[in-house]
């Protein structure tokens, strides 16, 4: 697999920053279920399975190679 193009540039801190906020004050359980709504409605705006295919692969690569 190909690494991902940085699509967000400069603005990928920003983001990292609303993310982050986002979770404040919230459980963990809570905080699953954002992310989990998040992902939902990111998938929905790319509408496209291939490239959420793609993006599952890397999420779960960086997951796995963490246990190495």
């Amino acid at each position: 697999m190909e690494p991902e193009a940085d699509r967000l540039g400069a603005d990928a801190d920003r983001f990292y920053e609303l993310l982050t906020k986002a979770h404040e004050g919230l459980s963990d359980i809570d905080s699953a279920r954002l992310n989990a709504r998040l992902v939902l409605i990111l998938a929905n705006r790319i509408g496209a399975i291939g490239e959420l295919e793609t993006a599952l692969a890397a999420a779960r690569k960086g997951i796995d190679a963490g246990r190495d």
